[in-house]
């Protein structure tokens, strides 16, 4: 085994979700070097295993967490601006049962969803009548009426790889398939020692800061850094089945259950419906986690108390599991945990260290921007003002629907359906795609469900793709539409 340069950087961050990334893009247009570590692929963990939404966090307001939606409605907006190509609006549907929380709790909670944050894009709760209302029709007849609101839908893996090119752009060095080894203070420097698992040798990355953003795998990693703090994380598993499509309404729904959770129907890929989640405390290794049977039975059977159609394990066409790294409080109760997210920064010899506990997807910039406060003393630029850039592949136009137009201008040749595809996981990215073909004959080999070779050699030159499941799962969705590679 080998050791090449050491790479000397203001920043050092270990982990590759979307925490990491996020931090990685502001500080570095922020004008710090930046050196992210990630010991398998970005996004493969958490921040892939999402119900894909930005979202205030209807649930929380039962558990007081009003700050925590107040920001999360807020940033909402802000992403819808930021990254119009990954993120768009999409009603959601509670139908009402007589059995769970009254009509009154549920409108008084919309209520203050409506008011805790801006809403200039997204419309306003409302009441439905069911047996009128589309979003009726594929529901058992005994939901008369029920509630609708406005939220987000993101493609989540897709989110964190347009914030790593972003990051990348301003300067920042990310390196996946790196395994950090070792980290210890010198002389008020952090070195940092990890492995490279494709060129088989170690690295050292000299860093004035450094910041533990790896989730699930705090635990594993605080054990390699000195002077990490010993607050303790609960892991809480999310699991989630996606099967033919249920409807062809495009509202998603939130189902309420007797135990007092909920779950959501979401329109997924245009031919499915993703359902999700659970919350089951979960002592394994993150990288092993996995839907179980009961998980299964637990989804279905939410799902066949409001619909028509009914499902079972068999109708099953994909699923996955995360776990999300939630900083551990005195309840026993997994939904009650709070979903917030805590920074805590400590100087191990006069060396930054801050250490990341829980976080969504929906509100990854503000922590980006309290680990840049909390950092400011050490770096004076983080405390000048900062004004966001749109990420990696957003527009110019006025809407989704007018990129596509414009795309469909610029490549008449390009099918249809692979165009919007195109504008909806690359934005302007996919240009890099298309630019210099002619026909749909010069993108390459088809692999089926859409992919091609052109697509397979851009991800893999400008994403870092390497692995089929990189491509099939995370940076496009084609393994769900039969695409082998």
């Amino acid at each position: 085994m080998s050791t090449s340069q050491t790479q000397i950087v203001d920043l050092c961050i270990i982990g590759g979700g979307i925490n990491g990334v996020g931090i990685a893009k502001q500080a570095s247009e922020q004008g710090l070097s930046v050196c992210l570590l990630e010991q398998g692929d970005f996004a493969c963990g958490t921040s892939s295993a999402s119900t894909k939404l930005i979202h205030g966090g209807l649930r929380y307001l039962e558990y007081y967490e009003f700050r925590l939606v107040h920001e999360a409605l807020n940033e909402r907006e802000t992403l819808l601006g930021l990254a119009p190509h990954l993120i768009w609006p999409l009603t959601f549907v509670i139908p009402h049962s007589r059995r769970l929380r009254p009509a009154w709790m549920i409108r008084l909670g919309l209520w203050l969803y409506d008011c805790l944050g801006k809403r200039q894009k997204l419309a306003r709760s409302s009441k439905l009548n069911l047996s009128t209302h589309q979003a009726g029709t594929p529901l058992l007849d005994k939901y008369k009426f029920g509630f609708s609101y406005a939220d987000c839908w993101v493609d989540d893996a897709r989110l964190v790889i347009s914030n790593a090119i972003s990051a990348r752009n301003h300067g920042a060095t990310l390196l996946r398939d790196h395994e950090v080894l070792s980290a210890c203070e010198q002389n008020g420097q952090w070195i940092v020692t990890a492995f490279d698992k494709q060129q088989k040798q170690t690295i050292t990355v000299q860093a004035k800061a450094l910041i533990n953003a790896c989730g699930p795998w705090l635990n594993q990693v605080k054990d390699k850094i000195s002077g990490h703090p010993t607050d303790k994380i609960t892991l809480i598993k999310g699991s989630h089945i996606i099967v033919p499509a249920l409807y062809s309404n495009p509202e998603a729904y939130l189902l309420q259950n007797d135990d007092g959770r909920i779950i959501f129907t979401i329109p997924y890929e245009e031919k499915f419906t993703l359902i999700g989640t659970t919350d089951i405390p979960y002592t394994g290794a993150p990288s092993e986690v996995a839907i179980t049977e009961m998980e299964v039975d637990y989804l279905c059977h939410i799902v066949n108390l409001y619909f028509k159609t009914k499902i079972n394990a068999q109708d099953i066409v994909a699923s996955y599991a995360g776990v999300r790294p939630l900083k551990q409080d005195d309840t026993n109760d997994p939904k009650a945990i709070s979903r917030d997210y805590d920074v805590q920064l400590s100087h191990h010899q006069g060396a930054p260290l801050v250490v990341i506990y829980g976080g969504k997807l929906t509100t990854y910039r503000k922590l980006a921007a309290h680990v840049c406060e909390l950092l400011a003393a050490t770096f004076p630029t983080l405390a000048l003002p900062y004004q966001p850039s749109p990420l990696a592949g957003s527009f110019e136009e006025a809407s989704i629907a007018d990129y596509q137009q414009s795309l469909k201008h610029r490549y008449p040749w390009c099918d249809e359906a692979l165009l919007s595809r195109f504008a909806r996981s690359y934005g302007t990215l996919c240009e890099k795609i298309l630019e210099g073909k002619q026909s749909m004959i010069d993108l390459g080999e088809h692999y089926g469900g859409g992919l091609t070779q052109a697509e397979c050699n851009y991800l893999r030159e400008f994403e870092w793709a390497r692995a089929p499941h990189d491509i099939l799962l995370r940076r496009t969705k084609c393994g769900l539409h039969g695409a082998t590679l």
